[in-house]
């Protein structure tokens, strides 16, 4: 959580704090190896999706602390901390362009829309996978036998969009993060791997 700003410092100056915790860290950069693995295995993986299914569980897993870590983790690993509504972001839109970092404490407004929409299509995507029967007698769902023959089948179809719909989310995670470092001068990988970043007092 962001210190209050001392007597002799500039109200509003950008300053060092430390901001990611090392549990979200690790959340964060697992999420994307076992991500990408897992997409990468589904596309061009054997035919036995044995590994794909191992992956799914590990996400399956890093997606329960997220939602637990969202409610009793520090300040800025909370959802209460960066959900905002229609009017903030509306207003740091306004300001997306300017070629100057955000020095936001946290995920931004925009951001934090990002961050649902990829725990929610991959909560989505976990969720077809446990159901899925693709009717080759293999690589059927765990949880398959709970829910109705037109479900499951109907899921592998889900699963198969999920994997593009999550791909085009990382790929704009990727253009945004590359259009802050290259537009804004803004690095959000640093603070990601070290847990600190430079922010300003709001």
């Amino acid at each position: 959580m962001p210190r209050p700003a001392r007597c002799d410092e500039k109200v509003g100056a950008p300053r060092e704090v430390t901001l990611w915790d090392p549990f979200l860290r690790g959340f964060h950069w697992s999420l994307a190896v076992f991500v990408i693995l897992s997409w990468c295995l589904g596309q061009f993986g054997p035919a036995q999706m044995t590994l794909h299914f191992w992956c799914g569980y590990v996400v399956t897993g890093l997606l329960i602390f997220r939602l637990i870590w969202g409610f009793v983790g520090p300040a800025p690993a909370r959802f209460s901390h960066f959900l905002r509504g229609p009017a903030a972001i509306a207003g740091y839109l306004r300001g997306i362009f300017m070629r100057e970092p955000s020095y936001w404490p946290g995920h931004n407004p925009l951001g934090a829309l990002s961050v649902i929409a990829m725990l929610a299509a991959l909560a989505a995507q976990v969720t077809t996978g446990l159901i899925s029967d693709p009717d080759d007698f293999i690589n059927v769902g765990p949880l398959a036998g709970l829910v109705e023959p037109a479900t499951r089948s109907r899921a592998v179809g889900w699963h198969e969009f999920g994997a593009n719909l999550v791909l085009v989310l990382v790929l704009v995670h990727v253009a945004v993060i590359l259009f802050y470092r290259f537009w804004k001068r803004e690095d959000l990988v640093r603070p990601m791997l070290t847990g600190r970043k430079q922010v300003r007092d709001r």
